[in-house]
């Protein structure tokens, strides 16, 4: 473990690093200021943060309100897929096509104030940013392809992923996975976050957005509500492969943003619920998305081939010429020939039968065997 990691588990701000004020105290109050001690250092970390953001946030507003509020956002593409299946790296190759653009990691981590922080603010944060995700070896740079589910931590705070802040508080937050059991006010609000964050980065860039958070695959309704237009893209993978990669995820990534005691969590639970949840979403609401608008592809599949993939998912939507952006992508994927997956041990049995059962569906749509164990991933 880095020198940079060590820090950020002690008293880094983690995914609430970009709250302002009012906000912060409006979450604490929510969760009853239940911040464990060991925590508080933290937390500490977060209230300073918070009083500088609110000062740019203030500053954002004035200056730049009125414009990003007259916005259209350009057709969107969105990347779906549970977490580990491949969609961060589908994401970056999507990224690599200049005509396209991304939320980037400081953009989601200070939905507030990229537009007047970043450019000459961000040096202290690139600093302390790790060079890997602490749970893989992908590569971390404040430019790179994020998903924007994290700004949702400090806008409007209607995420399942403040499950691994306050997790005493997991019932709350789960309601926000798909939407389906949340009031129809808090779909509401949340839409209408999301939305003023695109237009933010549209006013950036100018370009059509290529988006990507695995909780977007069971809000499929909700999006086309948003976005008519929009296109999809979803990415799977062998169900075994992703379980005990999306639980090493999370034992491994908490430890950087929780303010909560977690060791009563059941992951084994949590895991299997959660990508239920999501898939049920899914196939009940993947047929609301018109013909050509969206391609499904497989994550082993894009890993033999990934040249010939690509090629395959910009045909199928109708995405401008492949060969513009076909050298750069070869060039990218050269330098990732030296990269590693993780390895882990064969499933107990039990596990790989309760998996097999419960997500039955997704073996079958997809065409993976329920007996073969994982063995490694990304």
């Amino acid at each position: 473990m880095s020198w940079r990691e060590r820090f950020l588990i002690s008293c880094g701000p983690g995914v609430l690093a970009g709250i302002t004020l009012g906000d912060w105290v409006k979450l604490l109050r929510e969760n009853r200021f239940s911040v464990d001690p060991a925590y508080l250092p933290r937390a500490v970390s977060i209230s300073f943060a918070a009083v500088i953001n609110s000062v740019f946030r203030c500053y954002e507003e004035r200056r730049y309100g009125a414009k990003w509020k007259d916005v259209t956002v350009q057709r969107p593409l969105f990347v779906l897929g549970h977490w580990r299946s491949g969609t961060t790296h589908l994401h970056y190759l999507l990224g690599l096509d200049d005509r396209f653009a991304c939320p980037h990691l400081y953009a989601v981590h200070y939905p507030h104030t990229f537009l007047s922080t970043e450019r000459r603010f961000s040096g202290l944060t690139a600093f302390l940013l790790p060079r890997h995700r602490p749970y893989d070896n992908v590569r971390l740079a404040l430019n790179v392809p994020d998903e924007d589910e994290f700004a949702m931590c400090v806008s409007g705070f209607m995420t399942p992923y403040l499950t691994g802040v306050f997790p005493r508080r997991a019932g709350h937050y789960d309601q926000f996975l798909t939407f389906r059991n949340a009031p129809a006010s808090a779909a509401e609000q949340w839409k209408s976050s999301l939305r003023m964050f695109l237009q933010k980065l549209t006013l950036k860039s100018g370009k059509p957005l290529i988006v990507k958070s695995p909780t977007h695959t069971g809000r499929i309704k909700l999006l086309l509500e948003m976005f008519p237009d929009a296109r999809f893209v979803h990415i799977h993978r062998d169900p075994f492969t992703v379980f005990q990669s999306f639980v090493h995820t999370y034992t491994t990534g908490l430890p950087f943003g929780r303010l909560q005691r977690t060791n009563e969590v059941d992951w084994t639970e949590l895991v299997i619920r959660q990508y239920k949840e999501l898939y049920d979403a899914f196939f009940e609401e993947r047929g609301l998305i018109p013909d050509g608008r969206i391609h499904e592809m497989g994550f082993e599949e894009l890993e033999k081939d990934p040249v010939g993939e690509m090629r395959k998912l910009y045909e199928a939507l109708g995405l401008p010429e492949f060969g513009n952006v076909e050298p750069t992508l070869r060039t990218y994927l050269h330098f990732l020939s030296d990269y590693r997956k993780n390895t882990f041990p064969e499933l107990a049995s039990d596990v790989r039968q309760r998996i097999a059962g419960e997500w039955g569906r997704c073996f079958e749509e997809w065409g993976y065997p329920v007996s073969r164990a994982a063995t490694d991933c990304v």
